[in-house]
């Protein structure tokens, strides 16, 4: 979060954003323990990137967010830690972000305080902003997000929906993967996803398709150890993120043969409802009777192509029927 926030720089390769960022992370971090909570606003305010008439035209706001009241002309090293981070969560999520970088700070205050910081976050899904939150917290992951990447010792183990990841969390508690040093990090490698292709109804490679046309994904699996018992699962994201469709071989009741090399697991799409638009394909694959994984994100590209009479990643046929009056 801090690499995506601007405040370290990346060892390697880059970040590109697009937008005002609101970084969550060390809330009250630029706070100045002499100044009330009053100048500690717009001190605060100012290093996220308002001018000193935004801060004053949304200071009632924030100090009414906030709930700290009276105390605003307080000194704020005689808040209690609540008070000090909820005027800072205050002042983060009214700088009108375009991104915001939320980090585990829902778990501090109280249930009124952590409700208000959650409706607030809806508020900006429901506006169209991104949000990406680091958590451990798992019904509000559920809760909250369209898209989760899991993590384990720094590499990406699934890529997908809540409940996938949610699933995969679990297991990997469950066989003590996330701890069990060096031998779970080798057992992390024996499966992995090669490559995925796309194909037409009649068998040919295609990237462009039309409304309701039959997809095809191939996805190329490749086995660095025997496997008993694994799964594959699929996502398919619009190009701004969002998730259109998904699904993988346990959601379909589907057993897969023991893998010693390799294999391609063939997902067929019929009377796929997208819409016209640009669509990405990520997919995962999980050992079931080891603890094994692997992700890989935007690893193919297509487009639909036509024309629709509704809007968004669902293609749709729309007829009018009048309430009153004349019927068309």
């Amino acid at each position: 979060l801090k690499v995506i926030g601007g405040i370290i720089l990346p060892t390697t390769g880059e970040v590109r954003q697009r937008g005002r960022v609101a970084a969550l992370l060390e809330l009250g971090a630029g706070f100045h323990p002499d100044l009330t909570g009053r100048e500690n606003v717009f001190l605060n305010a100012a290093v996220l990137g308002l001018s000193r008439a935004e801060t004053e035209s949304r200071f009632d706001a924030i100090l009414e967010f906030s709930g700290v009241g009276d105390f605003v002309d307080t000194q704020v090293k005689f808040y209690s830690s609540g008070m000090y981070v909820r005027l800072a969560f205050a002042v983060a999520v009214h700088t009108d972000p375009d991104i915001l970088l939320v980090d585990e700070v829902l778990a501090v205050g109280d249930e009124q305080f952590q409700r208000k910081c959650l409706d607030k976050i809806k508020e900006f899904q429901e506006q169209g902003r991104t949000i990406i939150i680091v958590s451990h917290a798992l019904d509000q992951i559920e809760s909250l997000c369209d898209r989760v990447v899991l993590l384990n010792r720094g590499q990406v183990i699934l890529d997908g929906p809540p409940k996938a990841a949610i699933g995969r969390f679990r297991e990997l508690l469950r066989s003590g993967e996330g701890t069990r040093g060096e031998q779970s990090a080798r057992a992390g490698h024996s499966l992995e996803i090669s490559s995925i292709e796309l194909v037409d109804a009649e068998g040919s490679s295609s990237t462009r398709y039309g409304v309701g046309e039959t997809i095809e994904l191939r996805i190329h699996v490749r086995a660095l150890a025997p496997v008993e018992r694994w799964a594959v699962g699929f996502s398919i994201n619009t190009m701004h993120g969002h998730l259109a469709l998904a699904s993988n071989t346990d959601v379909l009741a589907v057993t897969l043969d023991p893998i010693e090399d390799g294999a391609v697991i063939r997902f067929i799409l019929d009377n796929v409802g997208l819409g016209p638009g640009e669509y990405f394909v990520n997919a995962n694959v999980a050992g079931v009777s080891v603890p094994s994984s692997h992700a890989v994100s935007r690893a193919a590209a297509f487009v639909v192509e036509g024309s629709e009479a509704t809007i968004g990643p669902v293609a749709a046929t729309v007829s009018l029927r009048a309430t009153s009056g004349p019927e068309y």
